[in-house]
């Protein structure tokens, strides 16, 4: 026979799982290119509509955000490093007290490091990563700035294929 557990069955009163996750934070980092006509933010990545409507998102939306941007930049940033120890990469985050989603890889918190501090990086072994063949002719400060032009184009295109691109199927 089958028989009820109350142990097993959720409470009416739980919260969804989401209400759990920390609040996601705003992606801005203060350089928005959206007023001067940019669709894609050369800033922090977002889409004009969602610079503009983002205080208006509801927790999940912008999770939905954020979770497109940390995987374009982690894009970006794997196809020229490689994470070797991501515990150390996040200890020296936390010593050096660069801010970073612990919610987020490997990959965007190596991204955040060499924002913060890439002239001052001269092993990179010693912060848990390195550098591919093909790019280590680059300084980490050269090496970044190519990262973030990466992100921004992955973004564009995104923007463009999903975004501005007409609804082919729409009467």
């Amino acid at each position: 026979m089958f028989g009820l557990n109350s142990d097993s069955m959720p409470s009416v009163i739980d919260k969804p799982k989401a209400a759990t996750l920390p609040p996601v934070r705003t992606p801005c980092i203060g350089v928005c290119s959206t007023g001067i006509g940019d669709a894609v933010c050369r800033g922090c990545k977002r889409f004009s509509h969602e610079v503009i409507d983002w205080n208006g998102y509801t927790q999940e939306e912008k999770r939905i955000v954020d979770k497109r941007l940390s995987a374009f930049l982690s894009q970006a940033c794997a196809h020229k490093c490689t994470v070797e120890d991501a515990g150390l990469l996040q200890w020296q985050l936390d010593v050096q007290q660069v801010r970073y989603d612990p919610t987020h890889d490997a990959y965007s918190w190596l991204f955040q490091l060499l924002r913060a501090g890439a002239s001052q990086i001269k092993d990179p072994s010693k912060y848990g990563f390195f550098v591919h063949a093909e790019w280590s002719d680059l300084s980490l400060v050269e090496l970044r700035d190519k990262i973030d032009e990466d992100f921004w184009v992955l973004s564009s295109a995104h923007y463009e294929r999903y975004q501005a691109t007409p609804d082919l199927f729409q009467e």
